[in-house]
């Protein structure tokens, strides 16, 4: 995602849903303040800080990763599809807009959380929440390949595991389209492939894929004459979904693999429409999503630091306490609002103008790429 980009350039709709798939892990992980090692300690999750409002993402909010992997898998598809069948974006400029929007701040949250948990380690005896922090399983995230199988759990800042697998399928994604096939028909055969493997490889191919599917079907649809119907009954069927759900008070642990490899293309299809905005709406919106990579990555290492801080000062963390929620989420937002603007996109800029030597190529790939969201 290019530094440069501008609201315009966005799918504001799809921006507005990474904002609340983020926001979700965000609520998620809010329990870590509870555990003691990597374990929750008399947790009572309904005295949470503003627990009636947020109950969905307490409770399943660990589902925006696979949201976030479907999301990734339209914006892919949306703007990489034709580029890469007709080699007009090569494998390495390719490479190098996934490196130079993942990597920097994957490299410098990793140090932040080696340094921060050993000074952790070193007043309790254990680590904070992740307790697998040694030489074996840093050599790993250092490649964002931390989640490949070499690992025995989660390290470090263990959220980057989700990238450390979509990694691996933006490697499947260029080969087979470069060398294999465009067709939709594809994206369903990886699909159906999917559901019967297991690992979280084959889960990110299905989500990348059913979002792809999402992108390629509004491509075809949204020039046509009954674009309007079509939209309407999407957005009519978005809506009845969630709505039957709860009538027939279908549980979370029967409906969450399927509802939401299917709901979720659903409503990317009819967020991707254009949405008449002002400029002020639009810009704040593509803030929102400029900012979710950050508040990923950033989460953890703020929580990490603040426990710290606790753990020095001998107090409790407060954690049901609802200035301490406010102040953790305005804290980590303003953050990941600074570090996109000051060093994600600086650093993306930086990196594609001396590792993307073709001025040419420059041109090609940043006109490709300027919605590309990692």
């Amino acid at each position: 995602m290019p530094g440069k980009s501008t609201s315009s350039d966005k799918l504001l709709g799809l921006e507005a849903l990474r904002f609340v798939a983020a926001f979700s892990v965000l609520i998620w992980h809010y329990q870590h303040f509870s555990d003691v090692a990597d374990r929750p300690v008399n947790l009572i999750r309904e005295q949470l800080p503003f627990y009636g409002l947020f109950r969905p993402f307490y409770n399943i909010g660990e589902y925006g990763v696979w949201v976030f992997w479907c999301i990734s898998g339209f914006i892919f598809f949306w703007n990489y599809r034709d580029a890469i069948a007709n080699a007009s974006v090569r494998g390495w400029t390719f490479f190098i807009y996934r490196l130079s929007r993942l990597y920097p701040l994957h490299l410098v949250t990793l140090i932040i959380v080696a340094i921060l948990q050993a000074a952790y380690f070193h007043l309790q005896g254990y680590f904070f929440v992740y307790q697998n922090n040694d030489l074996q399983h840093f050599i790993p995230q250092v490649f964002l390949a931390s989640d490949w199988g070499f690992q025995r759990s989660n390290s470090f800042n263990a959220p980057i595991w989700s990238i450390s697998v979509e990694v691996v399928v933006y490697s499947v994604f260029f080969l087979l389209l470069r060398f294999v096939s465009k067709s939709p028909l594809l994206n369903l055969t990886i699909i159906a492939v999917s559901l019967n493997v297991s690992g979280q490889v084959f889960s990110c191919l299905a989500f990348f894929y059913a979002g792809g599917l999402a992108a390629i079907t509004r491509r075809t649809l949204q020039d046509t004459n009954s674009i309007a119907l079509i939209e309407g009954m999407a957005w009519s069927t978005a809506a009845a979904i969630p709505g039957l759900i709860w009538i027939f008070g279908l549980q979370s642990s029967i409906v969450d693999w399927v509802f939401v490899l299917t709901y979720t293309p659903l409503l990317l299809f009819c967020l991707s429409r254009k949405f008449n905005l002002s400029t002020r709406v639009q810009t704040i919106l593509a803030a929102t999503g400029n900012m979710t990579y950050s508040s990923y990555l950033l989460h953890f290492p703020i929580q990490l630091l603040i426990a710290l801080g606790f753990t020095i000062s001998g107090n409790p963390i407060p954690f049901y306490e609802s200035w301490f929620f406010i102040a953790f989420m305005t804290s980590t937002l303003l953050a990941s609002y600074a570090t996109y603007r000051y060093f994600e996109a600086p650093a993306q800029t930086f990196l594609r103008n001396h590792l993307i030597l073709s001025p040419g190529r420059k041109t090609s790939s940043n006109a490709s790429v300027r919605q590309s969201h990692g």
